[in-house]
């Protein structure tokens, strides 16, 4: 992966990612009941199914690729427009919270339970599905050995996703006033919405 490359994909993923969605949410409220330690239980989990997802996607496309490259250079124009929709559907979304703060208590739960509601949570989200199978596929080079570019997708990912979760649980309940004003969570979709439209188009016209 060039430097280029990476100078795109790095902000879009980690404004997509910091956007408050389901496992952003769940963990500012577990941070602002049971304590940013406990949160990490949750985390784990979460960043286990975040990978599982992320993995499944490149490898599945990069199995068609591989055996089919005019279905994959269909599958990768398909995937940029979709980007391109997420994106308009980010600028138009009113700024709602996507899980309400009082949802999410976990007080009595194990470390085993937050962890699994963690992986569940990353796991069950079609549009995470969906969100992956769109953006990482077209990343990966044919050119080159698929292990060490997934690694190193994934480990960016990762360290995007975890440094987010850790921002909201540790924000607390200043992050929370922060997003229950429309406004400022209008304001973070339309950021996200704006990056995901452009690598939507660079990839449907690469």
């Amino acid at each position: 992966m060039t430097l280029s490359v990476l100078a795109v994909f790095v902000p879009t993923f980690f404004f997509v990612s910091f956007t408050p969605g389901m496992c952003m949410t769940l963990s500012m409220t577990l941070g602002m009941t049971i304590g940013v330690r406990r949160t990490f239980w949750m985390m784990y989990g979460e960043l286990l199914g975040v990978g599982l997802v992320a993995t499944s996607a490149v490898v599945g496309v990069a199995a068609v690729m591989l055996r089919y490259p005019a279905i994959f250079t269909f599958v990768k124009g398909a995937g940029g427009l979709y980007l391109g929709y997420l994106g308009v559907q980010l600028w138009r979304s009113k700024g709602k919270m996507s899980l309400d703060l009082e949802a999410a208590r976990g007080a009595d739960a194990t470390p085993m339970e937050l962890a699994t509601q963690g992986f569940v949570t990353a796991v069950a989200n079609p549009k995470g599905w969906a969100f992956f199978i769109a953006l990482l596929p077209p990343f990966i080079s044919d050119q080159r050995p698929l292990v060490p570019q997934l690694g190193l997708l994934l480990a960016i990912i990762l360290s995007l996703e975890l440094t987010c979760l850790i921002l909201y649980a540790s924000g607390g309940r200043t992050l929370g006033r922060f997003l229950t004003h429309k406004g400022n969570v209008r304001l973070l979709n339309r950021i996200a919405g704006t990056l995901m439209l452009g690598v939507g188009v660079w990839l449907a016209l690469e």
